[in-house]
């Protein structure tokens, strides 16, 4: 393949794949997309102190900030419920009418809520809205007039994140001395008391709003995300933002991003191109290659360039290419000295949902989605070919346990214990991955699952995984392709990389794997740790026990 390839698609007018509409159902248009209508809380130990079991009025006292927190989110617009788990019901311990009381008091002290959404079950009970069940966010979601995917749920101990997560909710968690370490280690977003959440809930959502409009119109817009499929992918939305503000959107990308790049709403023009400080085996500088790109960039023609990153990535070698390609405006994240290499110098905290982050920038460079278009990930309808006949019905589970970087792939013998547990628990089991993957796939399909490795490329493989009911995945881009489609996700995520970052993106997930084994935040390709320890203890009856979470039933059914 030739290092310089440009490939032309027409695709500003092509539709979004319908498959996308399932992830944003029912969702509220907004003039000016947000990242969130809502802010569920959990009552004892994240509004008020924590007294077990309390019907006493009385005893109702807020935590330190709680109202001037509250107070910052109501002038904000956004509506707020309690989402709480009352099992002191359930065993007698206080009444309807008592706890009522203490709600009026727990009111009279912090203001007014929109909703109060309580599961009064004890865990032995079974229901499905005792957190971390999701029941009680899909109801408050419900009573708001808004979608899970568009609250953000704060609380103090896994269960509050769990059932979050569990309804495609951001989770947002506030330990207190009852929060335990695993807890803290699992959880995607973690702040220090309520009201630096409450900030950091502020900050985000104001983020992604430009503060002002470019400089002149836009006619070609140079887009980069020069990384794997999964990268490409998840920044996908704010492409599409750029593409709002845009007459033409050319997005440079690697070899390993095409495929990804083929699926994305927005783009006009494709070059692909690998560039040696970002990919993770580059081979020598080559002088003439990067002289040849410097010359294909500047036949763009492009009014300005948005240069997209991963938090651990630098955009400025590409920045001087760019400015020796004589385009004058340039956006991107840089928390280095970048000099007059870039004319937007952004910045953004640790932890952010890798979608958002991108969103930020091109919110900085001047863009913002347009109207009724949700911050989710998103792929084009002519761009995904049909599923094929031969799999049957809609409704089984995708088991996706490889991985380009074998540190986040699911150890073979896990892989093949959960098809089995799924098998026996009445699932369908599609076992998918790459040509290179056909000697695993073929080894854990063996234990009761059909075995695809091989069989399909990147398009192929998202029309199967948008009619799965759920997929069973590490942290790779089959993970997002299922975001893109509203599928859920049941996560055997390897914490090499922040599960804040790089988790699903509000859709409905559970993670599985110990989020604090020796290899986090290593960002290792390959693992680190003998014994694959993150992973190779997952359990294959979790994994059941999370798609009941989820909601998907043994019959193929949700």
């Amino acid at each position: 393949m030739r290092q310089d390839q440009e490939d032309p698609y027409q695709r500003r007018s092509a539709q979004v794949y319908a498959a996308a509409d399932r992830a944003s159902s029912g969702s509220v248009a907004s003039p000016r997309p947000v990242l969130y209508d809502a802010v569920l809380l959990d009552r004892d130990g994240t509004l008020i102190e924590d007294v077990p079991y309390n019907g006493d009025p009385e005893k109702v006292r807020p935590v330190p900030g709680a109202r001037a927190a509250l107070d910052r989110l109501r002038v904000a617009g956004l509506r707020l419920a309690v989402v709480t788990n009352q099992s002191g019901l359930a065993r007698g311990y206080f009444s309807g009418e008592q706890m009522r009381a203490v709600h009026a008091r727990v009111e009279e002290l912090l203001g007014r809520f929109d909703a109060w959404l309580v599961c009064p079950h004890d865990d032995a009970d079974g229901c499905d809205c005792r957190k971390p069940a999701p029941g009680l966010v899909y109801a408050a979601a419900r009573e708001l007039g808004t979608t899970p995917s568009r609250c953000v749920l704060v609380g103090d101990i896994g269960r509050d994140v769990g059932a979050a997560m569990a309804a495609g909710a951001a989770g947002v968690l506030v330990p207190t001395p009852v929060t335990r370490p695993e807890e803290v280690a699992a959880a995607g977003w973690v702040a220090t008391d309520l009201p630096a959440a409450v900030a950091e809930i502020l900050r985000r959502q104001q983020a992604v709003q430009p503060s002002t409009p470019p400089t002149g119109p836009v006619r070609t817009a140079l887009v980069v995300r020069s990384d794997s499929a999964g990268d490409v992918l998840v920044t996908g939305p704010a492409i599409r933002a750029v593409a709002a503000g845009a007459e033409r959107v050319v997005l440079l990308c690697g070899p390993r991003g095409r495929a990804a790049a083929n699926l994305l709403p927005g783009v006009d023009e494709i070059i692909e191109h690998p560039l040696p400080w970002i990919d993770p085996t580059p081979g020598p500088v080559d002088r003439e290659a990067m002289r040849s790109l410097t010359e294909r960039l500047g036949a763009v023609d492009a009014d300005q360039a948005v240069v997209f990153t991963s938090f651990h990535q630098s955009a400025l070698p590409l920045a001087l290419l760019l400015r020796m390609a004589g385009i004058d405006r340039i956006a991107a994240i840089s928390d280095d000295y970048p000099g007059s290499l870039l004319d937007v110098r952004h910045r953004v905290p640790v932890g952010v949902p890798e979608p958002e982050r991108a969103l930020s920038l091109a919110a900085a460079a001047g863009h913002r989605l347009p109207d009724g278009d949700e911050p989710v990930l998103r792929l084009r309808r002519d761009a995904v070919p049909p599923r094929p006949a031969d799999l049957g019905e809609p409704g089984y589970v995708v088991l996706h346990p490889g991985s380009a970087a074998s540190s986040r792939a699911c150890p073979p013998e896990v892989a093949t214990r959960i098809v089995g547990a799924l098998t026996d628990a009445g699932h369908r089991v599609l076992v998918t991955g790459g040509p290179d993957e056909r000697a695993v796939t073929a080894r854990v399909a063996a234990a009761g699952g059909t075995d695809l490795g091989g069989r399909t490329d990147l398009a192929g493989l998202a029309a199967i995984v948008a009619d799965a009911s759920a997929i069973v995945v590490g942290n790779t881009g089959p993970a997002h392709l299922a975001a893109a489609a509203g599928v859920p996700v049941v996560s055997l995520f390897a914490p090499t990389v922040p599960f804040g970052q790089w988790g699903p993106y509000r859709v409905p997930t559970v993670r599985l794997g110990d989020a604090a084994a020796p290899c986090r935040d290593t960002r290792a390709a390959s693992c680190p740790i003998p014994g694959h320890p993150c992973l190779s203890g997952v359990d294959p009856d979790d994994v059941v026990d999370a798609l009941r979470t989820l909601a998907v039933s043994g019959g193929g059914g949700r």
